[in-house]
């Protein structure tokens, strides 16, 4: 398990060394729940992390679970995953079964050194995990097509470390990419599977929601 008390420069290190552990195994176990997770930051400095399980067929929510707790990481831009990861794992873990597959509202190895957010947090679970962020952290890449399939490579000095796909017809694209115990094809599939007509897939849009009701409570907002 990884020691959370990290300089910048110590996280650095470490997330060379665990990129190394990422398994890009295919999914061949059945999925039958599926977990997404999104975090939000409270005014006090403090974090929430939900977690929803979904029924993987009927994309019906099962459970939800949440946590809110100090955050004692600084910000600094390539190292999300020591703010928000041990949030997102104490949330999952207050599910009460664990998912067979997870979603990350974030990057797994479309990170400049090849572990954002999904792989850190598929590492330490051991669980297969995608990553699916609404923006490019790095990398280039040509434009999609416009209609809800289309995909083209995300690539960063000549290796491929992602998809950028098309969700939804006329939409801006997602970044998928690679967690953890997963293939690129399989994080491809999983995504559209669970995006029902929308832009996002429906874990981590459920997810959102629920932490954005949170920080709204946790705040005293009705906005």
């Amino acid at each position: 398990m990884t020691d959370w008390n990290l300089t910048p420069r110590e996280a650095i290190a470490l997330q060379r060394r665990l990129a190394g552990r990422v398994r890009v195994v295919p999914v061949t176990a059945p999925v039958t729940r599926i977990a997404g997770a999104d975090c939000a930051f409270l005014n006090d400095g403090r974090i929430i992390a939900a977690a929803v399980m979904l029924d993987a067929r009927s994309m019906q929510v099962l459970e939800e679970a949440h946590v809110i707790r100090p955050c004692t990481f600084p910000y600094v831009p390539g190292l999300l995953s020591f703010r928000e990861a041990p949030a997102v794992m104490e949330a999952i873990g207050r599910l009460s079964r664990e998912p067979d597959l997870l979603i990350c509202d974030g990057q797994g190895q479309a990170h400049p050194r090849g572990l954002g957010l999904a792989c850190h947090v598929g590492i330490e679970l051991d669980l297969p995990t995608i990553g699916a962020a609404k923006s490019r952290l790095c990398g280039e890449h040509r434009q999609p097509g416009a209609r809800r399939g289309c995909r083209t490579q995300l690539r960063l000095g000549g290796e491929v470390i992602g998809s950028v796909l098309r969700t939804r017809d006329g939409v801006r694209p997602l970044y998928i990419s690679i967690g953890h115990r997963v293939t690129l094809g399989d994080a491809v599939r999983w995504t559209l599977r669970c995006c029902r007509g929308l832009r996002l897939p429906e874990p981590t849009r459920q997810a959102h929601r629920l932490v954005t009701r949170l920080k709204k409570t946790a705040e005293g907002t009705t906005a």
